[in-house]
């Protein structure tokens, strides 16, 4: 589904990612793990082509045609989708009204009110949101767990393929991170062909959805690929302890 080819990023004239390399194939989970600064978001804002990161160099190809000539709704209109670790607030736009809009804009047509009222009411139930909360403006004065669960609903109801998340356990109590996870692992059961790429630096998510791959990013680029054994010792012992750990693992994730 996505392959990017040594892409190299540059934030404010300071390189961020370095040659980075990744492969994410139909129905996998990947999940990126590392210290602040080391170009974890950079990746999710270069992949939907935020201004902020230019690209100087190598490819991101997306179902198996390059994407550096789309701009950021194109993408969106691709399939890719980014629940964002700070999500905006938007005074005067209600989630009902944008989210109305984004699917019209998507299909190129006027969506049914009906269809769209139905879907709706099952992706909010689902994700235990209250009704009023649809008829609000888009995060203005909600918790961090209700952001985040708005995120969850802007995907169930777009429909993306290709869907990153980054930070989305952050700020998100024990009861509503279950409810994210649970949604997830939904989703996943209705768009079997969907791909994750989680970016956190906790294993709090990772216990609801299991990941195919983790990956360490130190130094703008992948420096150790391994399974949720990799993600676990990562939490027990600290980035502080990042290159003893990748000392410590074969390409499996096992410990050798």
């Amino acid at each position: 589904m996505l392959e990017i080819k040594d892409l190299t990023v540059k934030v404010e004239n300071k390189i961020v990612l370095n040659k980075f390399n990744l492969t994410i194939k139909d129905g996998e989970v990947h999940v990126i793990m590392g210290p602040n600064g080391v170009g974890k978001s950079t990746l999710t804002k270069a992949i939907m082509a935020d201004s902020n990161y230019k690209i100087v160099s190598g490819d991101i190809v997306f179902n198996g045609k390059s994407i550096l000539n789309l701009t950021t709704d194109q993408r969106a209109r691709e399939g890719m989708f980014l629940a964002m670790q700070n999500p905006l607030e938007i005074n005067g736009v209600t989630n009902a009204d944008f989210l109305r809009t984004a699917l019209s804009s998507k299909y190129e047509e006027n969506v049914n009110l009906y269809s769209f009222i139905k879907k709706l009411d099952k992706a909010k139930n689902e994700l235990k949101m209250p009704d009023e909360m649809v008829h609000r403006s888009i995060n203005k004065g909600f918790s961090g767990g209700e952001k985040k669960k708005n995120e969850i609903l802007q995907m169930k109801m777009l429909e993306p393929s290709f869907i990153m998340l980054d930070e989305i356990d952050s700020g998100v109590d024990v009861d509503a991170l279950k409810i994210v996870g649970d949604n997830i692992n939904l989703y996943k059961k209705e768009h079997q062909n969907s791909s994750y790429l989680i970016i956190t630096h906790h294993t709090h998510l990772l216990k609801y959805v299991k990941p195919d791959y983790v990956h360490i990013i130190e130094d703008g680029k992948i420096v150790k690929t391994g399974n949720y054994d990799l993600a676990n010792k990562i939490e027990n012992n600290g980035f502080s302890f990042s290159k003893v750990v990748i000392e410590a693992f074969d390409g499996s994730g096992k410990s050798e």
